[in-house]
């Protein structure tokens, strides 16, 4: 490693103490990022690795953990690595997306210096330039309750994580020049789960005993349906929230999203079939792992468990009955219903509208009617630096303008506290799914049709489930709640990776004129300064 840029981890701790609590443990990665060969579907592909693994490590943390990971970059072309639902509180210097960062170039690395500030839960990471996110380099992220704070359900005998998506046989360089060239995707080759694919995984359960499984969608495109034959689910968590218990059959988990189910080992005892589909496709894809009991002699039988029959309204009903679980403790010890966001009158509502228009004669996707491009600089530093001419204010509107579609490096301005109302609006045939970077929201309501004001009577203002990515069904919409309360540059994105490629995204500046540490941390010294940031210096 002595061929690359490297930092004083001295100094990163140093910085850290500034910005966190220092009685908080901290945990220390190193994690060296190469091509290699995977074969999720069965077929030999080069994909991108971490420390030689497909998926990467997993990262277990408690709550208020300190994360340093240190990248090297071992690539043939830039990297980054984002942190999907990891809030990093105050710090969208660490957001790891391109907006944010500059990339990691080939034979360098960049340390990262994360805080799990006052979160629990399931959430993932993943690759986020280059359509890298279709080659691999995703991995888990555990935050574990501390051990003061009391969970809503006995402790599991075993926990589970089960990174599943579409997955394609095609290089993700192939892919991107498809996409750049002004094709769609082809329909996924199949799905993975854990890096593999048809009973290529198993899980080893005790008759009689209870399991967490912590699922997350990781793929590019399409929603999945997971279930286990001969069991039910008790859905407990997603994405950092406690969820009324309710049991199901089956869950759908659109791209982006994590869900928590605990299972028990009720049956007889044999091998039974674990079965991620995919769903609101034309052709069903399926695959398959393996849930073993211990003392099984019996090999899985019978068909494989049918998911569900119908489309759009049974999906929105049982996305309707995910609820947040209010007498629940949080991160901290106080209940999750102790903040009561029904009773907060939103400041503004934002109504945003995606879209598939074709802009110089290539298809691209829209909000608003803006198409993102991606400036030469990183946002926030262009913002930090006061470097002009690279983003512009209010460069896209904040609901549907209804002109022709445009190219811009969109970003809206927010002012820091606001508490705002969200609506997106989604015209299209094709299910969407949102994320927003660095924050939870409260999903209040979501319907078929054209949202109006008279919307708001169907809201949920008591015990709406927050979480940080929500669907939108088609000819639909969603509306969330979200208290403006994380300084920074915040992305706003499609999970739908090749709608975010080709530009269904923009950024968030959540602005305040304090420049104190306790809205917003100093730029780290170890900052990549690249376009026209590049030989600045990072403190005075």
């Amino acid at each position: 490693m002595s061929d690359f840029y490297t930092c004083s981890l001295f100094v990163l701790v140093m910085y850290l103490a500034h910005c966190a609590n220092g009685d908080n443990p901290y945990r220390f990665f190193t994690w060296k990022v190469t091509y290699g060969d995977i074969y999720p579907l069965g077929v030999k592909q080069q994909g991108i690795l971490i420390n030689g693994q497909f998926p990467g490590p997993h990262i277990d943390a408690i709550t208020n953990d300190n994360i340093i990971v240190n990248v090297y970059n071992y690539l043939r072309e830039p990297f980054l690595i984002s942190w999907n639902g990891i809030q990093q509180r105050k710090n969208s210097w660490q957001d790891g997306v391109y907006g944010t960062n500059c990339p990691i170039m080939p034979r360098r690395n960049f340390t990262y210096i994360l805080q799990v500030k006052d979160q629990i839960g399931s959430y993932f990471y993943f690759p986020s330039v280059g359509f890298q996110r279709a080659a691999g380099a995703f991995g888990s992220i555990r935050v574990w309750s501390r051990p003061q704070i009391p969970v809503p359900f006995p402790p599991p005998a075993g926990d589970f994580i089960v990174l599943a998506g579409d997955w394609y046989k095609r290089d993700h360089n192939v892919l991107r020049r498809m996409l750049e060239l002004g094709y769609n995707l082809p329909f996924p080759d199949g799905l993975q789960i854990n890096g593999h694919g048809w009973n290529g995984n198993t899980f080893t359960v005790d008759p009689g005993r209870t399991y967490r499984f912590r699922i997350s969608n990781v793929g590019i495109a399409t929603s999945i349906n997971f279930r286990i034959q001969g069991h039910k689910m008790k859905l407990v968590e997603v994405e950092g929230t406690h969820t009324i218990q309710n049991v199901y059959s089956d869950l759908d988990i659109h791209p982006g999203q994590s869900s928590s189910v605990l299972v028990t080992a009720d049956q007889l005892a044999q091998d039974y079939y674990i079965v991620i589909s995919s769903r609101f496709t034309n052709r069903v894809l399926t695959t398959t792992a393996i849930l073993h009991y211990s003392n099984s002699r019996k090999s899985v039988a019978g068909p494989i468990p049918p998911g569900p029959t119908t489309q759009i309204a049974w999906s929105l009903n049982q996305a309707r009955s995910i609820r947040q679980n209010l007498t629940a403790s949080g991160p901290r010890p106080n209940p999750q219903g102790s903040y009561h966001y029904g009773l907060i009158k939103p400041s503004r509502t934002f109504i945003l509208e995606n879209s598939a228009p074709v802009i110089n004669g290539k298809r691209r996707y829209a909000v608003n009617g803006v198409s993102f491009v991606p400036a030469d600089t990183p946002l926030k530093l262009a913002d930090y630096f006061s470097i002009s001419g690279v983003f512009n204010l209010g460069s896209i509107p904040t609901s549907p303008s209804g002109g022709n579609a445009y190219l811009q490096t969109s970003v809206m301005a927010a002012n820091f506290r606001e508490f705002i109302e969200i609506v997106f609006q989604n015209p299209e045939d094709t299910v969407q799914s949102w994320h927003m970077d660095g924050y939870n929201f409260f999903v209040v309501g979501m319907d078929g049709g054209q949202w109006t004001p008279a919307s708001r009577a169907r809201y949920n203002l008591r015990d709406a489930v927050s979480r940080c990515t929500t669907q939108v069904y088609p000819k639909s919409w969603t509306a969330i709640y979200v208290a403006l309360d994380n300084v920074g540059m915040w992305n706003i994105r499609s999970e739908n990776w090749a709608r975010q490629y080709l530009g269904q995204q923009f950024y968030l500046r959540v602005y305040t004129s304090s420049t104190s540490l306790r809205d917003e941390y100093i730029i780290p010294k170890n900052a990549i300064l690249c376009g026209r940031a590049k030989g600045r210096r990072t403190r005075p």
